[in-house]
């Protein structure tokens, strides 16, 4: 069952941010991961909205390939460079189909 990360960002500091991007760069591949999409939130349809809100969507083969990018040693480094930088949800949800 394919599985998704769904991820909402939001960035407070640009130059922290990019260098946890540099770490993950290539990493959710190994996993099986595909980007399905990134970018800023164009429009709020319900709710309040969250300026400069980011959403990150990747799919997986299925969860346990999410849940191994995540836990992998790699991801927990590049996570370090992170904090402070932005504030993150992350969401695994699974496809039944």
């Amino acid at each position: 069952m394919a599985a998704y990360i769904v991820a909402t960002v939001s960035i407070n500091d640009a130059e922290a941010f990019a260098a946890y991007g540099k770490g993950i760069v290539g990493l959710s591949e190994r996993f099986g991961g595909t980007s399905v999409v990134k970018g800023l939130v164009a429009e709020m349809l319900e709710g309040a909205p969250v300026p400069g809100e980011r959403i990150v969507v990747t799919r997986f083969p299925d969860a346990q390939s999410a849940r191994a990018y995540i836990a992998s040693p790699e991801y927990q480094v590049a996570l370090k460079l992170r904090e402070g930088a932005a504030t993150v949800s992350m969401r695994l949800l699974v496809d039944p189909a």
